[in-house]
């Protein structure tokens, strides 16, 4: 498995592209992610949000129109695609499936675990590909999702930490914005985030 990452727009939203098997899947297109993907995929199958705040989605509708492939959306955060209060100007897009809670799909023969960890944001989740784990904007290294937006919540964020301190194995994991770290090093924190919310 081959993973790509290039920040976009101004927030420095990780964009990543994981290719297995020849097939490419999207994940998180933001501010200008449009050219960058199409560059760069080769036989894209889908495009997947972690969650629907605007920088993380921003090319969801020019990329399902010219790579022809379908969307997939935490259902929570459905209504984040089509209004930003924050950027009137947001594309709106349309998932083609939405994702409710804890799901797993097949996508052609890859194996995509959404695990659910609202807080952040009513949807926000983290996808599973292999050893890999794309937490959008619920955990980065040493660090958590901000939950003093519309529609956050910190008694969500506890028990979202919660249940991510369960998790009884380690992956490498690709945060929405900065560097790349693992599950059981955030797994040290959830104790200190916890008491911090």
């Amino acid at each position: 498995m081959q993973i790509k990452v290039q920040p976009m727009g101004p927030y420095q939203t990780n964009c990543y592209i994981v290719t297995k098997d020849g097939k490419d899947i999207i994940i998180d297109p933001g501010v200008g992610a449009t050219e960058w993907v199409k560059k760069n995929v080769t036989n894209p199958i889908a495009i997947l949000n972690t969650h629907g705040h605007f920088d993380h989605v921003w090319s969801n509708a020019a990329l399902q129109k010219e790579l022809g492939v379908k969307l997939y959306t935490p259902k929570d955060d459905v209504m984040l695609l089509s209004s930003s209060s924050w950027m009137p100007d947001l594309p709106p897009s349309t998932p083609d499936v939405e994702i409710d809670g804890d799901e797993e799909l097949d996508l052609e023969g890859i194996k995509v675990k959404f695990r659910h960890f609202p807080g952040h944001c009513p949807g926000c989740s983290t996808i599973e590909i292999d050893n890999a784990m794309f937490s959008g904007d619920f955990i980065f290294e040493k660090s958590i999702g901000r939950t003093d937006f519309p529609y956050s919540s910190p008694q969500d964020m506890k028990k979202s930490l919660e249940k991510f301190k369960q998790i009884p194995y380690d992956k490498t994991v690709y945060p929405g914005h900065g560097g790349s770290t693992s599950i059981k090093q955030e797994q040290q924190y959830s104790d200190y985030w916890i008491q911090q919310l």
